[in-house]
C-alpha cells in the first residue's frame, strides 16, 4: 500500500473527528499503522473504530491484501509531529538533548524552529556554598534535541 495515497485519502476523515495524524507505516507485509491524536482531549475507542471502519471502506481488501491497526500515540511515546508540540503546550516535557543531558519541565512555546522550555536546575550561585534551584526559561531548536515526550506521572 502507498503511504502518500492512505494519507490524503484518511487526512479529511481523521480531522473530521478533531483528530490529527501522528504517523502512517506500512510494513513489507502490508500491516497498516495508524497512529493519530486529538486536538483536545484523549483519543476514544469510538474514533478509532470510526476511522479503521472509514478506512476498510476506502480501500478494498480484495484488491490489495492488508492488515489495519488504528490506535492513538502513546503516552510515553516522543512526539513527531507539530500537533502533539502545540497540545501538550503548558503541561509537563521530558526532553533529551544532543549531548544526553535531559530536562524535564513546562513546555512554554514550540514553532518550526524548536521549542522553550521552563525549568529548574541546581546551579551554584556566587556567595553561596551549596546549589541552588533556579528557574530557568530557554530556547532549544530542534537541531539539539534528540527527543521531547510527555511527562508520565502516576498519583498514589
Amino acid at each position: 500500500m502507498d503511504k502518500e495515497l492512505i494519507l490524503q485519502t484518511i487526512r479529511p476523515a481523521v480531522e473530521g473527528r478533531g483528530c490529527f495524524i501522528v504517523d502512517v507505516t506500512v510494513s513489507k507485509d502490508n500491516d497498516v499503522t495508524l497512529t493519530i491524536e486529538r486536538e483536545t482531549g484523549d483519543v476514544t475507542l469510538e474514533d478509532c473504530v470510526a476511522l479503521n471502519d472509514i478506512f476498510l471502506a476506502a480501500f478494498d481488501k480484495d484488491a490489495e491484501d492488508y492488515s489495519l491497526t488504528v490506535s492513538s500515540a502513546g503516552l510515553d511515546q516522543p512526539f513527531k509531529v507539530p500537533g502533539q508540540f502545540t497540545k501538550a503546550l503548558g503541561s509537563q516535557v521530558v526532553v533529551l538533548l544532543k549531548g544526553g543531558k535531559k530536562l524535564t519541565g513546562v513546555l512554554t512555546a514550540a514553532d518550526r524552529d524548536g521549542i522553550d522550555l521552563r525549568y529548574t536546575s541546581k546551579e551554584t550561585v556566587e556567595g553561596k556554598k551549596k546549589k541552588i534551584l533556579v528557574e530557568r526559561e530557554e530556547r532549544f531548536g530542534f537541531e539539539d534535541i534528540n527527543s521531547v515526550s510527555p511527562k508520565v506521572e502516576f498519583k498514589k
